[in-house]
């Protein structure tokens, strides 16, 4: 079912790419897609002891509810952040939904991330074409592996806005390259620690009852996780200075949505008592 959800938004926001009366609907349809999927997928993130896309799943339900509100209003604002959404899918879906070109992709990940634990002496052997081994642990390189959907969200930012053919040709250069490169950093870093096991604390918030996974826990839902997103917001800076029409929307969201959650926090806020 959360796979069908995925598909879905996928359809949804890529219809919403088509001028219309009722794109504002499918795009709504994407949004309600996407919160489905995370809620979905809870039971899944809780069996790893991954406790940020749970929080991210409960921020998305007042996220949903300001982004329909004003959806159906067709604001400008919502109009443009669904755009992003779309064109981030737009980039996604070929690797998401054609398997050759997903699986051309893992592959060359693992391949570079395998080289480049031999180059700083954790050298691995593969046991299937995307399944690497180091002292009897086994790290399996999937999709989510590769970078695609950070590449596609930050391609979708600097791309989703209008802006001029030189902007989105600089913007493609900072996402993609930077991106890649990173999470090749990012995928040798959890594989070495937990093949050799750096961090082997706490077993009883981190540990799941496989040996070893503490390592994991650690390196990858905390520290990688903490630290791609430190880089997000970097990169994110770095192409409102180069499309500077993402600043402008990123400060109308803000005060959007904030000024909603307040609006709800505090219903009673500003009115005089009579």
């Amino acid at each position: 079912m959360k796979d069908y959800l995925v598909l879905i938004s996928c359809i949804c926001f890529l219809i919403f790419l088509i001028p219309g009366r009722f794109r504002k609907y499918f795009a709504l349809g994407g949004w309600i897609s996407i919160v489905g999927y995370l809620f979905l997928e809870l039971p899944y993130y809780f069996s790893l002891n991954n406790f940020m896309y749970p929080a991210i799943a409960v921020l998305s339900v007042p996220f949903l509810y300001i982004t329909a509100k004003y959806l159906l209003r067709d604001d400008p604002r919502v109009i443009q952040i669904s755009m992003i959404a779309a064109v981030a899918f737009l980039i996604y879906a070929p690797f998401g939904y054609i398997p050759a070109l997903g699986n051309w992709l893992i592959a060359v990940v693992t391949d570079q991330t395998s080289a480049a634990l031999a180059a700083v002496g954790y050298p691995v052997s593969l046991q299937t074409w995307n399944l690497m081994e180091r002292n009897g642990l086994q790290t399996e390189i999937i999709l989510a592996c590769t970078g695609i959907q950070s590449i596609a969200i930050m391609l979708g930012v600097a791309w989703g806005v209008q802006s001029t053919l030189k902007q989105k040709i600089a913007g493609f250069f900072i996402v993609v390259p930077t991106i890649y490169i990173l999470n090749i950093v990012r995928n040798v870093f959890v594989i070495a620690a937990y093949t050799e096991q750096w961090f082997p604390y706490l077993p009883e918030i981190a540990g799941n009852g496989e040996f070893g996974y503490e390592s994991f826990f650690w390196a990858h839902n905390v520290m990688a996780e903490l630290g791609a997103l430190i880089f997000l917001v970097i990169l994110a800076y770095a192409l409102f200075m180069i499309v500077p029409q993402l600043g402008t929307l990123a400060e109308n969201l803000y005060r959007l949505y904030r000024g909603e959650v307040e609006r709800i926090v505090r219903p009673n806020a500003g009115k005089t008592e009579r």
